[in-house]
């Protein structure tokens, strides 16, 4: 048993609904467009405590919470990110080898963020560092260089 035949008004009417249909849901896109969708994300700013609570060689703290090294030296104190420039890892402090070791392809670095073997490519990021005028040291993961003579300048080297 066929049911009621479709008569012209009906089919009409559902022809207009679904242009309708079709420009609400364009309009809708088109309205969505103009809010984009934002990420987020912490600041890449941090405060590491006082610079003379740093001993000389390399601290581990921020390893864990920040994915930072701090490091002293006899001259001053300078910030690697721990990200291996190779992949992305994040390697490892070896103290008694007196470097950095990535655990996933085997690169090492120096101290000093060089690279001493393996597939990395270039050396280790260093962090802009600032000294506050309470004596804290400001770093900022955002700002970023791992260029030899530039790495050295005063943006990511404090003087202590």
């Amino acid at each position: 048993m066929p049911g009621e035949p479709i008569t012209r008004r009906n089919f009409l009417w559902v022809g207009w609904s679904a242009l309708a249909t079709f420009f609400a849901a364009s309009a809708a896109a088109s309205a969505r467009f103009l809010f984009p969708n934002v990420l987020y994300e912490p600041s890449q700013k941090f405060n590491a405590g006082r610079a003379k609570d740093y001993p000389v060689g390399v601290s581990t703290r921020w390893t864990k919470l920040q994915r930072v090294w701090i490091v002293r030296n006899e001259k001053g104190i300078y910030a690697l990110w721990a990200r291996c420039t190779h992949l992305g890892c994040t390697p490892n402090w070896f103290n008694d080898q007196g470097r950095f070791r990535c655990p996933c392809h085997g690169s090492n670095f120096s101290p000093e963020g060089d690279v001493i073997a393996g597939p990395a490519p270039k050396a280790l990021w260093r962090c802009k560092v600032e000294l506050a005028s309470t004596g804290d040291l400001i770093i900022d993961k955002a700002v970023l260089e791992d260029r030899p003579g530039f790495r050295e300048g005063h943006v990511y080297f404090v003087d202590v």
